[in-house]
């Protein structure tokens, strides 16, 4: 198990855009979260049942992509061990100030450049008249359109070396492998972990084409598997893009709808049923690749651009780095 739970859960997510607004109404009228905040071209979006001040930032930018990945540690000293042990690795870059509702928030990379956040004090959701909920223990009322999504959910990052970002996760940040991918050579092709009983957080699946710090998609979890096939219905009427299911994976056995917010972000909405690792001697589940060769878990076949599409594009990545040289 992770040691000691150091680090609570996934706080929140940034997102990059080039298609802010549209990003924004997708947000709101297809996910159903709420606009709790602005500033510039950022813009905070609330789920219904996350607690905390904000569950996504949306960043108007040249290309999409994930900025930022925000995790909230256990508490103050659990924050400090874990800052200790990023900068013994040599992957810290130093404190900032935290996003709106988020306080002091130590930065550091993952050994493929994705940049995350690793912070404490936060504030909670605060409920206005519009989206005060009837009952007590839960942040917001239930919204009466899109998805909707309950809370944010987890991460799965494009990675060249998915082992080396594994490893790092379980050694500077007390994360468990709880199921991975193994191909016939031994190569780990992905790996899903978890920082405390929920059957994963954080997952790196191999960028087959070779680039480092893209994102595959983020997942928002609903309600029921029922809320997700309604979703698909509320996607046909919306124009929402649907790359694959719904269906479940054999992995996690997660039923799963993913589709494209106007950005270019893959997003999944997903429903992991009661599945928790409470086990504190936990087997990790390993599949291999005949395994996986027979698709999804009622043999739905994997689609080709699962294996292609993330976020940003190759195309975008060498554009941006002429830009760079410029």
């Amino acid at each position: 198990m992770a040691p000691g739970h150091e680090i609570a859960h996934l706080a929140h997510v940034t997102l990059l855009t080039p298609k802010l607004e549209e990003s924004v109404r997708f947000c709101t009228d297809f996910l159903g979260l709420e606009v709790v905040g602005r500033d510039g071209d950022d813009v905070y979006l609330h789920a219904w049942d996350d607690y905390l001040h904000h569950s996504l930032t949306l960043r108007g930018h040249r290309h999409a992509g994930i900025a930022r990945t925000t995790l909230r540690a256990s508490g103050p000293e659990q924050l400090e061990r874990r800052v200790a042990a990023l900068e013994a690795a040599g992957r810290g870059i130093g404190w900032v100030d935290g996003e709106p509702g988020f306080g002091r928030t130590y930065l550091f990379t993952d050994p493929d450049s994705h940049e995350f956040g690793l912070c404490y004090d936060a504030d909670w959701y605060e409920p206005g008249d519009e989206s005060r909920p009837s009952l007590k223990n839960q942040a917001a009322k239930y919204p009466g359109g899109g998805v909707p999504a309950r809370r944010l959910d987890h991460v799965n990052f494009l990675g060249r070396v998915p082992v080396d970002n594994r490893d790092f996760l379980e050694d500077a940040l007390g994360a468990m492998t709880t199921e991975q991918i193994v191909l016939d050579d031994g190569t780990v092709a992905a790996a899903w972990t978890t920082f405390g009983n929920k059957s994963y957080d954080l997952v790196y699946t191999k960028d087959n084409l070779g680039l480092s710090g893209r994102l595959h998609h983020i997942a928002f979890a609903a309600d029921s598997r029922a809320d997700i096939l309604r979703a698909c219905d509320v996607a046909l009427d919306q124009g929402v893009f649907i790359e694959t299911g719904p269906h479940k994976h054999a992995i996690q056995q997660t039923f799963f709808l993913y589709v494209y917010e106007p950005g270019g972000n893959r997003i999944e909405l997903c429903n992991a049923g009661a599945r928790l690792i409470l086990a504190p001697d936990w087997r990790r589940v390993d599949w291999t690749e005949r395994e996986r060769a027979k698709g999804q878990a009622w043999g739905l076949k994997t689609i080709e651009s699962f294996h292609t599409h993330g976020t940003p594009t190759a195309a975008e990545l060498e554009r941006e780095a002429e830009l760079d040289r410029a």
